[in-house]
């Protein structure tokens, strides 16, 4: 039975539209207006590295410390904080575990985490039962038992947990979520989406460098070939779910008065590596001789709980242009991503016939943008990583939950195992577990809502 201590905070939690904290001392006492948020860093490579910059940019952050088990990432992240004037952190590189002593420090509010992806949660929990604010790069975990680890460990400590969904304020689809906000698609119906971003070049090098050079992955390869390659050797499944579906998620209100009910894939066979290998090393090459599990296009449907339906196709495999395949379909109007088309019933000027989107885009253009496009510019992925980094931070400010949120986290990543086990029965229908507890039916949206977070 609940006490009553615990129904209030039910009872709060879905009057705010967001879980606050079990144990709440972490979201209360607002920082002073002019008081740093104190960040540290789990990873620092690339992508690590492009957080920092974002970090250094910011005059209400100080960095007080980095790990990473790479000296050659602490060396350049602490000549980026040098020349940018800043003060040293304090690095922690020694092995993989070497995050776990940095989490002890008490200087410390909240902590960026890009890693490879089987670190993710790992990191998370140990963030959050260190009593921190934890920002997790995508996809926020590998497995569903990592999801509900995300979810037990928040809702055990309090502690709040952001995943670092960067494509949630692209500027076009945050305008599209204005628009739908506004009625202007009638109700939705219909949502398509993906990643589809040929990242042969980035699965494979020569152990050197990036750019199209080798055939390398694991041990002999470099960068994110190091590690990322290996998911297509084991997995077959849609592996990089987030960047299409955290948006669409804030379209159809997710886990905010909707749910993902279930989902079924299905997978083309695999060729796009192999081929790539034998044209990068020769058929003779060792790697011709691996056994790539992922296939080349997996396709998705999701079923909603309002009766909506979600298409997510991941294809990192085949040479294509980048495309994250958004489509907005209500009962008066559609948008899609590719060609930038909308056509709205009654407002466009001919039936059944597209039209350009950017005097929509520009008459809808969502408030986060009106007020920091200026500031946005020096972002990185065209200033979708200012918005998503200011959030965690702004969130840590104000001793908020943040904006995107550990059910979030839990349920978008959680389409990567699901896909796979569908596919793995031959397509079968597999149920998406409610993160929430059900606490989406009464929760309401707190993504962007305003020109703040």
């Amino acid at each position: 039975m609940q006490t009553p201590t615990r129904r209030q905070f039910i009872r709060t939690a879905a009057l705010t539209g967001a879980a606050t904290s079990i144990f709440p001392t972490i979201l209360t006492n607002a920082k002073p207006a002019d008081a740093k948020v104190r960040l540290a860093f789990i990873g620092v490579g690339g992508r690590g590295r492009s957080h920092v910059q974002q970090a250094l940019y910011r005059d209400d952050v100080e960095i007080t410390a980095i790990s990473d088990p790479a000296p050659e990432a602490i060396s350049r992240t602490m000549a980026m904080i040098e020349k940018a004037g800043r003060k040293a952190p304090a690095t922690y590189g020694k092995g993989d575990e070497g995050f776990r002593e940095m989490l002890k420090r008490d200087d410390i509010d909240g902590v960026v985490i890009a890693t490879p992806w089987e670190w993710h949660v790992p990191m998370a929990v140990a963030t959050m039962e260190a009593g921190k604010y934890a920002g997790v790069e995508v996809s926020a975990t590998v497995t569903l038992k990592e999801s509900w680890d995300l979810v037990n460990a928040f809702e055990k400590t309090g502690s709040p947990c952001m995943i670092l969904e960067n494509v949630c304020y692209r500027r076009d689809v945050l305008a599209v979520l204005n628009m739908i906000r506004k009625g202007m698609f009638g109700e939705m119906t219909y949502a398509h989406c993906g990643y589809q971003h040929d990242l042969r070049n980035i699965k494979f090098n020569d152990g050197k460098s990036i750019g199209g050079v080798g055939a390398e992955f694991g041990a002999k390869g470099y960068s994110e070939a190091h590690w990322r390659t290996q998911h297509s050797v084991d997995r077959n499944g849609d592996l990089y779910p987030t960047h299409g579906l955290g948006p669409v998620a804030h379209w159809l209100n997710i886990n905010r008065g909707n749910r993902f009910t279930h989902l079924t894939s299905m997978a083309t066979k695999s060729r796009g590596l192999h081929k790539y290998v034998v044209d990068k090393g020769g058929a003779d090459h060792p790697n011709a001789k691996v056994n790539f599990k992922l296939g080349d296009v997996v396709t998705t449907m999701i079923q909603c709980a309002n009766g909506e339906n979600i298409v997510i196709i991941h294809d990192t495999n085949s040479p294509r242009p980048y495309s994250l395949g958004f489509r907005a379909q209500g009962t008066e109007g559609i948008w899609m991503d590719d060609n930038d088309m909308i056509y709205l019933e009654g407002v466009s000027p001919k039936p059944h016939n597209w039209e350009p989107f950017a005097p929509y885009q520009d008459k809808y253009d969502h408030p986060l943008w009106k007020r920091h496009v200026q500031t946005a510019e020096n972002a990185g992925h065209g200033g979708i990583d200012f918005f998503v980094l200011r959030a965690f931070i702004e969130s840590i400010k104000a001793k908020t939950a943040p904006p995107i949120d550990v059910y979030d986290a839990a349920v978008w990543s959680a389409i990567s195992p699901l896909s796979e086990e569908s596919i793995a029965g031959g397509s079968k229908p597999i149920e998406i577990p409610d993160f929430t507890r059900g606490k989406w039916k009464t929760n309401k949206p707190i993504f962007g809502l305003t020109d703040n977070y």
